[in-house]
């Protein structure tokens, strides 16, 4: 098949549920090759995640995750805020969750976090220089800790139950890189 013809036309777009987090469509689609038919996307702001580094130690976030009914421990991160620069993201999300402002913060890179369902970008960047405030300015619902794990230990023991979450690989992925 050509290029072209693996492209699909949006005909007609319904937004089934709206939440706080993400609205969910059916995109109704047709094949340049013919077929055609109904879909579902969501659409979501940016996701942008913060790879801070003190010493030998990453700084992560222990916090519940209502899904997986469990305590995880990622790192900081967190939604962009309308037209927000990710990089302002990742800065605000930093001292947010830790209360570290980063000296250098220097992007990593950026991918689509699941682009059969989602229509959003994941932003990555590492923080570096870390100056300690001593205060985080968390959300109201946002219950964390913050704390220092070595590099070694992090890296060693991604897809364990503790450090789990998907988009916490593809950070260590650009990390790696």
């Amino acid at each position: 098949m050509t290029e072209k013809s693996l492209k699909w036309t949006i005909e007609e777009t319904k937004r089934l549920l709206h939440t706080p987090v993400f609205d969910v469509l059916e995109q109704k689609e047709r094949a340049a090759a013919g077929p055609s038919g109904a879909y579902v996307a969501m659409t979501a702001p940016d996701w942008v995640m913060v790879i801070p580094v003190l010493g030998e130690n990453f700084v992560m976030v222990r916090q519940w995750r209502h899904a997986a009914k469990r305590l995880t421990t990622e790192f900081p991160g967190g939604v962009r805020d309308g037209e927000e620069d990710p990089a302002e993201t990742a800065a605000r999300e930093l001292l947010e969750e830790t209360g570290f402002r980063a000296g250098k913060l220097t992007r990593l890179g950026a991918c689509s976090p699941n682009p059969a369902l989602f229509a959003n970008t994941f932003h990555c960047y590492l923080a570096e220089e870390l100056i300690p405030t001593g205060e985080q300015h968390l959300d109201a619902d946002e219950l964390l800790n913050y704390e220092l794990r070595p590099i070694s230990e992090v890296i060693n023991g991604f897809g364990s139950e503790e450090y789990s979450h998907a988009l916490m690989g593809t950070a260590l992925a650009f990390y790696l890189r």
